[in-house]
């Protein structure tokens, strides 16, 4: 599996054997939290629909996954994502389909439905 950056907002996943890699159009750029948040997004869908497809016989070959995201200013954040399914084997009258699946990911239902979130200030590490 491979992740491209694609830009600062966005990031492209493509199958690809061998392990999963991660690159960027030059030395410059780099794996930011932005680009992570993107490809867990990205690698989640991707392992709904691979399932998906599996089991109902379609074939996958082909599957890109994009996310795009644009940026809140107050506070600095994701204000909204964009997850793209490019999948030219998909037959059109699955493409629906397609979209309801996507939408189990556990990572965007996470993001859909937001979990508290706390941290802590520790003086030692915990067990």
């Amino acid at each position: 599996m491979q992740i491209t950056l694609l830009s600062e907002d966005s990031i492209r996943l493509e199958a690809t054997a061998g392990p999963l890699t991660i690159e960027a159009p030059s030395a410059e750029r780099s794996y930011s939290p932005f680009h992570m948040l993107g490809s867990s997004i990205a690698v989640c869908t991707y392992s709904v629909l691979q399932s998906w497809a599996d089991h109902a016989g379609l074939d996958a070959d082909g599957l890109l996954i994009e996310v795009e995201w644009t940026f809140a200013e107050d506070p600095h954040r994701v204000g909204e994502i964009l997850v793209k399914l490019v999948w030219p084997a998909l037959p059109p009258e699955r493409r629906s389909a397609a979209q309801r699946v996507a939408a189990l990911c556990p990572i965007h239902g996470t993001l859909t439905h937001s979990p508290s979130l706390t941290t802590e200030v520790l003086a030692e590490v915990t067990a």
